[in-house]
């Protein structure tokens, strides 16, 4: 894995342990309503006991976290990584000396682990003591590490102490600059996935704070929680940008989309609005520009930095436990010094990226999603157990897949071979964003669907019966069947599928195959796939007798892939003869399909991966055959 991959991992690693955060600001939230007037005075004390002791154990966490997201077997990882932890607290705290277990600490030794289990998990030792080889040999080899580790930070641990504090006073000590500087990084490393890295630098290394029961907290996120009334600088100034301006965007984009498009795209940017004001998920609204007008998103990064030192400068401190909502605003009100400044300050900055935006899109004629067919973000139809085998498809198939991990908005892949990769089909399939790292490491943005996407494409991959994926025959619109104006085809008397109102006199292959039918007018074709199924394509309705109008590419007996034209025929010449140009897509031998599965009902492209899904029987159900239509 090269430097990119290994940080990918790294940083989603990282994501990881931080998912139990807003539990932890919850309980503490909690804590503050009047439990002595419900009759239960204890409550207050046992809810600010909860969310303090996941602060408290958070280093665990990290260790735990890291070393699961940087392995192959998270459950072993992550028992040697709470071992070393074990050993690294038991020797410190009896050190003598005021050292404890710090979130980096518990990052450390999660690597350590992690990175331990992949190279040690296959070790081979002498028979008389190979009990103690393959993934046993990890816990020993940390514990090890961990000793020698511990009584090193013995003896360095209070200066590395003083040195984070003084950290903190350097970064204080930039001001506002320093702000900014955090809130610029922070949005360029969103596209790289990395912001995660930084973020775990200012939120809980940089400063510390010492509580009432003598305690020592460090980082601006345990602070805050801890009721430091300094820190929330490093997150005070993110509400504004992801309450206001990802949402003013959005609107910008939707009042830019054409006409016809735009109440598709206005379902769309109005989820990907109420996401990023509700729970500041950002990247399906920044990744709609991103990629189109990659200046823009820098402009909108270094306006994130001056917002964020704007927020610094007027004395509000403001935290969160997951990231920069609504959700959070509200919960974590109570902690916060002059939150309220915050929603003024939101509604100048919605209103400044609202007109710079809808400014910059129509001055530059900015391809943003709705002002050109088949942009990115399209709409999620269907199902994700539908689109999850196409997704799989579009990566180059389970054998292309050297590793599948998700964090909140993006999957994380390494690929064998990145050439295999269909970046277009990937973006008709909903992708917001397709970010190639180098060494086949490759992020593929799916917002909030992402988890639910690769737990899809795990099933999937598990499966045993053979599924045969179809593409788009034409460039136009897909019905279902039973709306194409013929009985024998919407009665399924012919066979079962889907049908196109084509756009362009092309018809391509949906599927790889064979040709084994070509009616003599080359009005319609018959092919057979590898697997059996032999599939009708019928141009128009009663159109058998049209001689002239059709024009094959290919001959029975050709080899044909998906895409590939079959045949050409003249659109308009059809159009005048007022026959409808409904054009069937049929599996002439049913009865080798198990299920069926049918992508929108909407316009497609030309080759559009994948439109129809069919599962096939397993041989022992299978009546081989079937009768050529």
């Amino acid at each position: 894995m090269n430097f990119m991959g290994n940080l990918q991992q790294l940083g989603r690693a990282v994501m990881l342990p931080m998912t139990v955060l807003p539990a932890a600001a919850i309980c503490m939230s909690l804590a503050q309503l009047p439990w002595d007037a419900a009759g239960m005075p204890a409550m207050a004390e046992y809810l600010r006991i909860a969310g303090r002791s996941l602060f408290l154990f958070l280093p665990y966490l990290f260790a735990a976290g890291v070393a699961w997201g940087t392995s192959s077997n998270g459950g072993a990882a992550s028992l040697s990584a709470l071992a070393g932890m074990f050993i690294y607290s038991g020797i410190v705290q009896s050190s003598g000396y005021d050292i404890e277990p710090t979130v980096l600490i518990g990052a450390l030794i999660g690597m350590l682990s992690g990175y331990s289990y992949e190279r040690f998990k296959s070790i081979r030792l002498p028979e008389s003591i190979q009990f103690f080889g393959g993934p046993r040999f990890v816990p020993l080899f940390v514990s090890f590490v961990c000793i020698l580790f511990s009584l090193l930070m013995v003896a360095a641990a209070p200066s590395l102490s003083r040195a984070l504090l003084w950290l903190g006073d350097v970064v204080a000590s930039a001001g506002g600059f320093g702000v900014f500087l955090y809130g610029f990084l922070h949005r360029i490393l969103v596209v790289f996935g990395l912001h995660h890295l930084l973020n775990h630098v200012f939120w809980f290394q940089v400063g510390g704070y010492r509580m009432d029961e003598g305690t020592m907290v460090y980082g601006d996120l345990p602070r805050f929680f801890a009721g430091d009334p300094t820190a929330g600088a490093f997150m005070a100034g993110l509400y504004p940008t992801m309450m206001f301006a990802l949402p003013a965007i959005a609107l910008a984009i939707i009042q830019e989309a054409r006409e016809d498009l735009k109440p598709k795209i206005k379902r769309t940017f109005l989820s990907a609005a109420l996401a990023s004001f509700l729970t500041g998920v950002s990247e399906p609204v920044e990744f709609a520009f991103l990629f189109v007008a990659p200046y823009l998103f820098v402009i909108h990064s270094v306006l994130s930095g001056l917002i964020m030192w704007i927020v610094y400068e007027l004395g509000i401190r403001h935290g969160f436990s997951f990231s920069g909502g609504a959700i959070d605003y509200v919960i974590n009100m109570h902690l916060a010094t002059k939150g309220w400044l915050l929603l003024p300050l939101g509604i100048v900055v919605f209103l400044l990226y609202y007109g710079l935006f809808r400014w910059a899109i129509r001055r530059f004629q900015i391809p943003t999603p709705g002002r050109e067919e088949g942009s990115a973000l399209d709409e999620w139809a269907g199902d994700i157990p539908y689109r999850a085998p196409l997704i799989l498809q579009a990566i180059g198939g389970k054998e292309n897949l050297e590793t599948l991990e998700a964090c909140i908005t993006r999957l994380r892949i390494k690929v064998r071979n990145d050439k295999l990769l269909d970046t277009a089909a990937l973006r008709d399939l909903g992708a917001a964003g397709v970010i190639r790292l180098g060494g086949g490491n490759v992020q593929v943005v799916f917002g909030t669907f992402s988890e639910l996407i690769r737990e899809e494409m795990l099933k999937t991959m598990q499966r045993d019966r053979a599924q045969v994926l179809f593409s788009s025959p034409v460039q136009g619109r897909m019905i279902p069947l039973d709306e194409v104006p013929d009985p024998i085809f919407a009665g399924k008397l012919v066979g079962d599928g889907a049908a196109f109102l084509p756009e362009r006199g092309e018809l391509v292959a949906p599927v790889k195959g064979e040709v084994i039918l070509l009616y003599p007018t080359m009005h319609a074709v018959g092919l057979r796939t590898p697997e059996g199924l032999e599939v009708l394509m019928h141009i128009g309705i009663d159109t058998s007798a049209l001689d002239g109008y059709f024009h094959a590419a290919v001959k029975e007996g050709d080899a044909v892939i998906p895409g590939q034209l079959l045949i050409s025929f003249d659109i308009q010449r059809l159009r005048k003869t007022g026959k409808s140009l409904a054009t069937p897509m049929l599996i002439t031998n049913p009865q080798l399909v198990r299920s069926w599965g049918f992508g929108p009902f909407k316009s497609v492209k030309r080759g559009q991966t994948a439109v129809m899904s069919v599962m096939l029987r397993e041989s022992k159900d299978s009546q081989v055959g079937g009768k050529r239509s």
